[in-house]
């Protein structure tokens, strides 16, 4: 098996392991391949040719990705082709904005048990997600800080 074959597979793991949380499987295969391509930016074109996307798809990944804030585009001097490539700190700024997400549902999990009370029956399910997310939040405010040369 070549490398770029060895490549686009460990890209389709990327992309399999992301479907499990709803990301669409052709957005996972650039993520994946914008991982580990040479060079790094890339146009829709070779991502498109590496992957084996239609144009139309890639494009509309290629904005969810954006959007998401996992890629960065940009166009070079004389030249209309987008080049995309990996966000610096791409992971970091995910993860945070999935942290800060954990912090509004505890606001919402609170809004539920106070309209319910938090003895009410109805209230079980709403104690259950309010003590997940709480106990998240807790083991993320005592996480130590990321160390970026850890492998």
């Amino acid at each position: 098996m070549s490398e770029d074959e060895q490549l686009l597979e460990w890209a389709e793991q990327v992309a399999m392991y992301l479907a499990r949380d709803g990301v669409p499987p052709i957005a996972g295969r650039i993520l994946g391949w914008l991982m580990v391509c040479d060079p790094p930016e890339q146009s829709a074109g070779q991502i498109s040719a590496a992957i084996g996307a239609s144009r139309a798809s890639l494009t509309l990944n290629l904005r969810l990705l954006t959007g998401m804030g996992f890629l960065t585009w940009r166009t070079r001097p004389g030249d209309r082709t987008m080049y995309y490539r990996m966000a610096d700190d791409a992971w970091q700024a995910v993860v945070r904005r999935q942290v800060a997400g954990i912090t509004s549902f505890l606001d919402i999990t609170r809004q539920g048990l106070a309209l319910l009370g938090r003895d009410d029956e109805r209230a079980a399910r709403v104690r259950q997600a309010h003590a997940t997310f709480a106990w998240m939040a807790q083991v993320f405010e005592q996480a130590p800080p990321l160390d970026k040369e850890t492998p």
